[in-house]
């Protein structure tokens, strides 16, 4: 399967959300007037693209109307889809490497995000690009995330290093950067505690963690990849923006995008944050992770509803 057909099967419960009202609204030949636009935007508004987000894309397609560059329905969409693709530059969305010695990826988020599961994906996903991958069970405040993290790294073949539920995070996290440097890994992936804004002393163990991991490896973390619920949509650019204020967050993981009807969430992620979607989550399995492709993406979103037959 192709990435687009990922895509669309991942987009299928947010295109079955918003298709009746844009099949509705752009009809083959209808021309385009101020009421189109306003249903339009209604229909974007309900993939929970975001208010912010979709006004910028309804004044550019208003914009394109009054320059005659469109004038029928069946062009906004063509449209649409060009302009949501280049709002991601090509170089932002691949993973950074260290100089030398093992690269360092702290992976946060909240509990319930799908924190650990990404972690597992992500291993999987660097393991068959041949990068040697060590895990660090640093969400020690949670047994069940230790012993999950611990039984997938034995499925997928990964190391792990872990100490007992409960102990300090920095320490194992100072632990696995010895490991890692000793057993000449490529990636270290540090699994940290789900924390909330209310958290105060989860978000200052972050920033423990940080400190020691730099001890040893000055120049990690390399990456710091947050965990998002594609399933929560609007509140999911929230969660970023506290994380943000904490630690200098470089891309996102979006979650379970296979069981959301707010898929249009990447859109307002990018209209409002300056972070990249690096990884999409599309399922339950370790392969179900694909790097980010606006593209694709934008393609998926509206397939299907620009053919005279979808009228």
């Amino acid at each position: 399967m192709g990435l687009f057909d990922l895509f669309k099967k991942g987009l299928s419960k947010t295109r079955e959300k918003v298709a009746s009202v844009l099949r509705r609204v752009l009809p083959f030949g209808r021309k385009i007037d101020e009421q189109l636009l306003e249903e339009m935007a209604d229909a974007m508004l309900a993939g929970d693209m975001g208010p912010r987000a979709v006004m910028a894309l309804q004044a550019e397609v208003r914009a394109a109307w009054k320059a005659g560059q469109i004038k029928e329905a069946q062009e906004i969409l063509p449209f649409l889809k060009r302009r949501i693709a280049s709002t991601w530059s090509a170089g932002d969305r691949s993973l950074a490497r260290a100089a030398s010695g093992p690269t360092v990826i702290f992976v946060v988020g909240i509990n319930g995000s799908g924190k650990t599961t990404s972690v597992a994906k992500l291993a999987n996903y660097l393991r068959k690009q041949n990068r040697k991958v060590l895990l660090a069970a640093c969400d020690t405040f949670r047994a069940a995330a230790v012993e999950q993290l611990t039984i997938w790294s034995q499925r997928l073949g990964v190391d792990i290093v872990r100490q007992q539920t409960g102990s300090d995070p920095a320490a194992v996290a100072f632990d696995a950067c010895e490991a890692a440097i000793a057993r000449k890994a490529d990636v270290l992936l540090v699994d940290t505690a789900g924390r909330l804004h209310t958290q105060e002393h989860l978000m200052r163990e972050l920033g423990k963690i940080q400190r020691v991991v730099q001890k040893r490896i000055p120049e990690a973390p390399h990456e710091v990849l947050l965990v998002l619920d594609a399933t929560i949509g609007q509140n999911a650019i929230n969660q970023a923006k506290v994380f943000s204020e904490v630690v200098k967050v470089t891309g996102l993981f979006l979650a379970k995008l296979d069981g959301s009807a707010k898929g249009g969430i990447v859109v307002g992620i990018r209209d409002q944050l300056d972070i990249p979607v690096k990884f999409v989550g599309l399922g339950e399995t370790f392969d179900d992770i694909e790097p980010f492709d606006p593209e694709a993406f934008a393609d998926a979103l509206f397939a299907d509803l620009e053919s005279p037959g979808a009228s």
